[in-house]
């Protein structure tokens, strides 16, 4: 709130109240997302990571473990971001899915906050999406019963990114839009307008060129956001 609320008041990209009228189901949205994923998460990863020790061949752990901290970090960030826009993109075009991430598009008014607008399960899915790989590969805790560093960078990272490319703000970065991604980058995600379902990539636009889903016209906004469909506005009745 500190830096995104100043920041959307200076240069908002559609004028609105800061408190606007999703705004409180939203704040619960971020405790609770804040909190419940990751407890729904220490079991499953903590089997899949066990079990890929034994199944991942020695020499592969071995050699991510000795990788540089730097470039293991920007191998398993490239490689959970795959996993990240394949369990984002299963989330659109698999209906049982769509049912739970259906939540995160609801929003009318895009803001911040609207990053943790989301289906505990649906936040679990994704997220085991772009670990697995990471597990898979040895670059996220090659090294077993330790912290590791890269894997909570990757996800503080990319959390903190969400809050940044949803925010309600008309920044453009120019060439850099080619590497990483924006609030024009994701708001096109969030369009209730043609086209629809792009865009999928969270902090790696590259992606969605690699699988033909971009969409970034040079000097256009979308107009309106949210979806088709009636979705119940209360946290509980989602």
């Amino acid at each position: 709130m500190i830096i995104f609320i100043p920041l959307e008041r200076i240069s908002a990209l559609h004028p609105q109240k800061v408190f606007r009228k999703a705004f409180l189901p939203d704040l619960v949205y971020y405790f609770l997302n804040n909190l419940l994923p990751q407890f729904l998460l220490i079991v499953p990863m903590s089997i899949i990571g066990a079990a890929l020790h034994f199944v991942v061949p020695h020499a592969l752990q071995s050699a991510a473990g000795t990788l540089p901290l730097g470039l293991r970090f920007l191998a398993a960030l490239t490689v959970g971001e795959i996993g990240f826009y394949w369990g984002h993109r299963w989330s659109h075009e698999i209906p049982f899915l769509w049912r739970f991430h259906q939540i995160h598009h609801s929003a009318e008014e895009m803001d911040w906050l609207v990053n943790t607008r989301a289906h505990p399960l649906d936040m679990v899915f994704t997220r085991l999406c772009g670990f697995i790989p990471m597990y898979v590969l040895g670059l996220a805790q090659p090294r077993p019963h330790s912290l590791d560093s890269v894997s909570l960078s990757v996800i503080l990272i990319g959390t903190l990114w969400g809050f940044f490319i949803h925010a309600n703000l008309n920044w453009r970065l120019g060439p850099l839009e080619w590497l990483v991604s924006t609030p024009a980058f994701h708001h096109w995600h969030h369009t209730y307008e043609e086209p629809i379902n792009k865009n999928y990539a969270s902090m790696l636009p590259w992606i969605d060129r690699l699988f033909g889903t971009w969409h970034m016209p040079k000097a256009q906004w979308p107009s309106k956001y949210g979806i088709d469909v009636p979705v119940p506005r209360t946290v509980m009745a989602g």
